[in-house]
């Protein structure tokens, strides 16, 4: 039967036991051995080949770029039981320090904002969870089972607090649940007791809550940068607590706490969903992928606005509209929408990743377009031109209350992430459309499957990396649930020399 977690703040007064925390509950899922179900298997694999289309797509672009030659400063040295992580991109005979080819890797995969999503109280990336746990598994040679089994665990301590706890609410960035989720993960992967991973998970919170000004006002590489940062940094804390170091405590319950003093205060209560004992870990069944390289609550304006453009190709000149507003969610609206009040979201010299934060951006060029590419719907020559730029600018969201009820729905038939645009045309007739899901959701009119996942990897992976090392991956990644330890180290990307050579970043401390 699943178990409800009542979290609240304890006085210090109260010696609030380790086995009544939060870090003890989420201790104890990671540690039941309980079977991966073959729809999870199966979504596993899925996100591991999605995952290596947006690496493929990223290997070059010049965050990646300096975060790979960060890692490979960092070369491990193999021995019988320790063997070192493949870095995405390399050959598989580079290894480096598990912590550090999470960190490479982690930054590949959320550079382009492109992989899967669960968005509930607050929001995330749960496939930022694989880059840390293929690591570690490749270092000491687990199996792909047992990978599987990690992975599992991630995404379900992840979507379980994304459920409970909002931390964009406290403008807190929402890897603070992607530290304890890794930790988990690991305490799976490596059959830890709970008390060590009791302690991982504090540790990884403690060093992973960081403001939200890395998805705000001029955004920066960073974004991409922080979940790698919360992978590496809970590998960091794992190794500590198997060695028998400590972390904070109560962590999240304490008065001096997170949900004390980072969230909703002394007098807060949550109620956290977990698997009870035997009770298999399904989350990842929950969360959802992205056909279109931008925040997701965008990838569904952007399937209405390509459909504009086939039945309405006159409202893709700005001649001839007055103005667009987006009726959405309280969330598209404050935080990609016009209510962030970030001037930067209709600038046309703004950065890549503020204009992945920019749903009046997104749905102009959407619009004009008819399409959404992850390279030239970003260019800066895209950006700057003068009739995407009068359009943009006449895009405005504002809440509508149905939508955030949506939003915020526990039913998956009513969650909904999309929005009603009304279009006023110069000639003074106003257009009305509506979209809740993606197309690509699972309720959506072309939901996500393996072909599409694989379609997908084709489409980002083919020209950078060549046919045979596509072919080559696919048919790793599809065995994964059988590989033996010998073999995950195959679970990696090896593209030409002269492609990762075409790119060189600046030198730096390693």
């Amino acid at each position: 039967m699943p178990r409800t977690h009542h979290l609240r703040v304890h006085p210090s007064a109260d010696r609030l036991a380790r086995t009544d925390q939060l870090a003890w509950a989420i201790a104890e899922v990671a540690a039941d051995p309980v079977p991966v179900p073959d729809d999870v298997v199966d979504m596993v694999v899925n996100r591991v080949i999605d995952n290596a289309a947006v690496t493929a797509a990223s290997l070059t672009r010049s965050p990646v770029v300096a975060a790979r030659a960060q890692a490979v400063a960092h070369p491990h040295a193999a021995s019988s039981a320790r063997h070192g992580s493949t870095v995405s991109g390399l050959a598989p005979d580079v290894r480096v320090s598990p912590e550090w080819a999470a960190w490479a890797n982690g930054v590949a995969v959320r550079e382009l904002d492109y992989h899967d999503t669960f968005l509930a109280a607050d929001y995330s990336h749960p496939a930022d969870n694989i880059p840390p746990l293929v690591a570690v598994a490749q270092h000491v040679g687990r199996s792909g089972a047992d990978l599987v089994r990690a992975i599992a665990t991630g995404y379900e301590i992840q979507v379980d607090l994304v459920r409970a706890i909002s931390l964009h609410a406290h403008k807190i960035d929402h890897v603070a649940h992607l530290g304890p989720s890794v930790a988990a993960g690991l305490g799976t992967l490596l059959g830890l007791a709970p008390d060590v991973t009791f302690q991982a998970v504090g540790q990884a919170l403690h060093t992973t809550t960081a403001t939200r000004q890395s998805r705000k006002g001029e955004i920066s590489s960073w974004k991409a940068y922080a979940p790698a940062f919360a992978g590496k940094v809970a590998i960091e804390a794992v190794d500590r607590a198997m060695r028998g170091e400590g972390a904070p405590s109560p962590i999240y319950e304490g008065e001096d706490g997170v949900v004390a003093w980072m969230l909703d205060g002394p007098d807060a209560s949550y109620d956290v969903p977990l698997p009870g004992p035997g009770e298999p870990k399904t989350a990842i069944l929950d969360t959802y992928t992205k056909e279109h390289s931008a925040e997701y609550q965008s990838q569904a304006l952007i399937d209405l606005a390509r459909r504009l453009h086939r039945e309405r190709p006159d409202l893709a000149d700005p001649a001839n509209v007055a103005s667009i507003v987006l009726h959405t969610s309280h969330h598209t609206h404050h935080v990609i929408g016009s209510g962030a009040n970030d001037p930067q979201k209709y600038d046309p010299t703004a950065s890549r990743e503020t204009l992945d934060h920019s749903i009046p951006y997104i749905v102009a060029v959407a619009l004009q377009d008819g399409r959404w590419h992850h390279v030239d719907s970003y260019a800066s020559s895209r950006a700057a031109r003068p009739d995407t730029v009068e359009l943009w600018r006449k895009i405005t969201t504002t809440e509508d209350p149905a939508w955030t009820a949506r939003y915020h729905s526990t039913d998956p038939a009513q969650k909904a992430f999309g929005g009603r645009l009304e279009i006023t045309t110069t000639s003074g007739e106003v257009v009305v459309e509506e979209i809740a899901v993606a197309d690509a959701h699972p309720l959506g009119a072309r939901p996500f499957a393996r072909p599409q996942y694989v379609e997908k990897f084709r489409t980002l992976a083919t020209d950078v990396l060549g046919e045979a090392e596509v072919a080559r991956f696919l048919d790793v990644a599809q065995r994964l649930p059988s590989l033996g330890p010998d073999e995950l180290a195959g679970l990696t990307l090896v593209a030409p020399a002269a492609v990762l050579d075409a790119v060189r970043s600046p030198g730096g401390l390693f």
